[in-house]
């Protein structure tokens, strides 16, 4: 595939996803304009980026500290508006650099993490919307406080580490119907007082819509595999 096509994929289908997301908010009853898209831009080359950049896009989705570092560095002057969410798991010695880096911290899962931030914003005086993740499904493979155990977990964000608790964020299993989590994750928020729910992915983004997503993070559907 010769560059020009790899440019015209990659901001076809973004506008693409644009026009599912929209119609998903339709379907569900909600108005245009209350859920976004983080774009995963993780591992891709730039050339599938950039074009997705001079489309209008300007939030995207990161799982290193390093890579993003490595990736926007040199071009964050370039784009006024670009926002950076790490979506990631986050070591406790690279907060440090995180609270440099992004605008957005979405995979806050321990009180080691959530300890070293707090040490972090308090030094740098910069603060990064911080996120907690919840793993919704107990699955033993991936990062996240489990659901009984958010509402004290998000306590102690707030009152013993002083974080403001930005939204939750989620990843369901891969087998059976998505909707029960996400609808549990919702329901975690509402009762936490949580303004933003970062779910949804290329293959459920609808569904997490129709469950009240405020962010979906979208990559192999606009970027192609990685």
């Amino acid at each position: 595939m010769s560059s020009m096509e790899t440019l015209n994929d990659s901001s076809a289908a973004y506008l693409k996803l644009m026009d599912q997301m929209h119609k998903a908010l339709a379907v569900a009853g909600r108005p245009a304009g209350s859920a976004f898209l983080t774009a995963v831009s993780k591992t891709q080359p730039w050339e599938v980026i950039a074009p997705v950049l001079k489309a209008g896009h300007r939030r995207f989705g990161e799982n290193r500290v390093q890579e993003a570092r490595d990736r926007w560095s040199p071009v964050r002057g370039d784009w006024p508006g670009l926002e950076l969410r790490l979506i990631g798991p986050l070591q406790s010695n690279k907060a440090a650099e995180a609270v440099a880096f992004f605008d957005v911290i979405e995979t806050v899962d321990r009180s080691k993490i959530a300890r070293a931030l707090a040490d972090e914003i308090q030094k740098q005086g910069r603060r990064p919307v911080t996120y907690v993740q919840v793993n919704i499904g107990e699955e033993d493979q991936k990062a996240g406080v489990l659901p009984a155990e958010a509402d004290a977990f998000i306590r102690a964000c707030r009152d013993d580490c002083g974080l403001e608790v930005g939204g939750l964020m989620c990843i369901p299993p891969v087998e059976g119907p998505r909707g029960p989590y996400f609808g549990l994750l919702r329901k975690i928020a509402e009762r936490n007082g949580v303004a933003h729910l970062s779910m949804g992915m290329s293959d459920d983004f609808e569904t997490a819509l129709a469950f009240g997503a405020n962010e979906i993070r979208v990559g192999s559907a606009i970027f192609g595999a990685r």
